[in-house]
């Protein structure tokens, strides 16, 4: 059986899954709640968390090529701050993925169910099936589907940009430019500038993604400089997909006439008399929701994997198939998304609310420990006189201090936002869970090497003395 990863995945697969991983219902569905909760000035809820994805990313550059050897996400906080680093942030990484499998899963087969006259939990399990059978195949068949998926989201959005702002502009608007939406609904900041930082909460989970770069580069030829290119572009993409796409909605339309829970892309290509937009959004938000079905499928096998390489989780899933695939880790994907639909399907109002509600801030704690792992590393480097990489971090130290204290912020805004203190809550005993998993391992171990030890000794008395 083959012992490693395969490195299947071309520069177009990395680079379309880089993209694709920062766009997903968050941004064509879930914005709304942001736009109607802070108006016009949401833009600036995005900037401030863009910035905050921004310095992460830059932070994994720098790491990427500082130590090509390792080549996952969750695997730096490891090199970083130790071996509990990489078993918590493994463990709460693959636990944010692994509760978004089903979410995705049950967001597609709501919308297929618009179409196909079958149960949404049956469509729901035929999704998983599909996804499950795409990533036992090859890492290959991930990047492919990926890539194109990923390039329909992308399309889609550039064709939006393109009408919404010859809208904006007056160009196709019967009554002229239309920029004066952005002002004249109680003014730019309607609820005030706590109000943007607050959007800032939500926003936050909407771009994270960015770095499965890091986690699918290590089946490409050129891990480090795939990780390098993401870091620096990275910016551009949130300006463009994120920053400028919602600008041109709050542009378009009153931003008091965006409801929570339905497409504002869809209000917007439907206010500028496109028949086509509900039929058009939905099919692209399918896209979008499959997409990343797909890349939460595989990010959960391949972390999943990693941590077993390192003995933090059952060694059985170390085996990969003769497509040089983590079969095993794959099917554990599988079944855990097939036990959250089901149990959305059951008691979605309980069992898998609380199991959405404790991955909710999980992804701000991984961050915060790459952070601080790329501080030790950065300045283990400059103590010891190694050669720096040639992509380094901006203003180091004063920018790893503001992306830690940003993501505070984000966590300080969860707990005094209703709508999100309950998640942080949950997030900090399951973050609490894999502390104390990883102390009772670490026992475990001790005393099993002492056990050894001891036992030796007693084989060998010559070598006890």
């Amino acid at each position: 059986m083959p012992k490693e990863l395969s490195r299947s995945l071309q520069h177009r697969h990395v680079t379309m899954i880089s993209i694709g991983g920062i766009i997903g219902a968050g941004l064509f569905v879930s914005s709304s709640a942001a736009i109607a909760a802070v108006g016009p000035a949401i833009v600036l809820s995005y900037l401030i968390t863009g910035v905050l994805v921004l310095l992460v990313m830059r932070m994994l550059g720098e790491m990427a090529l500082a130590l090509p050897a390792v080549r996952s996400f969750t695997e730096f906080a490891r090199a970083g701050l130790g071996p509990w680093a990489g078993f918590v942030a493994g463990w709460l990484y693959w636990y944010f993925w692994i509760i978004v499998v089903p979410v995705e899963a049950i967001a597609g087969a709501n919308i297929l169910h618009a179409w196909l006259p079958l149960p949404a939990w049956v469509l729901g399990l035929g999704l998983m099936a599909v996804m499950t059978g795409v990533n036992l195949m090859s890492a290959r068949s991930y990047g492919e589907f990926e890539f194109w998926f990923a390039s329909i989201k992308v399309a889609a959005i550039i064709v939006f940009i393109a009408l919404a702002a010859a809208y904006a502009c007056g160009w196709t608007s019967p009554q002229g430019p239309t920029f004066a939406n952005l002002t004249s609904h109680g003014g730019f900041m309607p609820h005030g500038f706590v109000a943007v930082l607050a959007g800032a909460v939500t926003v936050y989970f909407s771009l994270t993604g960015a770095e499965i770069t890091t986690v699918a580069a290590v089946e490409s030829k050129e891990p480090a400089r795939a990780v390098a290119q993401m870091s620096t572009t990275v910016i551009v993409r949130i300006l463009t997909f994120y920053v400028g796409s919602i600008l041109l909605i709050v542009s378009v339309v009153p931003w008091d006439t965006v409801r929570i829970g339905e497409s504002p892309f869809t209000l917007a290509l439907t206010t500028m008399h496109f028949s086509w937009a509900s039929t058009a959004m939905s099919a692209i938000i399918l896209t979008a929701v499959l997409s990343c079905l797909n890349s939460a499928f595989y990010v959960c096998s391949r972390v999943l994997f990693v941590l077993a390489e390192h003995g933090d989780a059952p060694q059985w899933l170390v085996q990969l198939n003769d497509r040089r695939v983590p079969s095993r880790s794959v099917w554990m994907g599988s079944l855990a998304g097939v036990l959250g639909i089901l149990a959305a399907t059951v008691s979605s109002q309980t069992v898998f609310a609380f199991l959405v509600n404790a991955s909710g801030a999980l992804s701000v704690f991984v961050y915060i420990i790459i952070t601080v792992a790329h501080f030790r590393l950065r300045r283990e480097r400059e103590r010891t006189g190694g050669p720096a990489p040639a992509l380094t971090m901006w203003l180091f130290p004063w920018t790893s201090y503001a992306a830690i204290a940003g993501m505070v912020a984000v966590l300080v805004g969860m707990a005094f936002t209703p709508a999100h203190a309950n998640d942080l809550l949950w997030s900090i005993i399951s973050l609490l869970v894999a502390v104390a998993a990883y102390l009772l391992i670490r026992a475990r171990r001790e005393s099993s090497a002492k056990t050894s030890s001891a036992s030796s000794a007693r084989a060998d008395p010559a070598r006890g003395s």
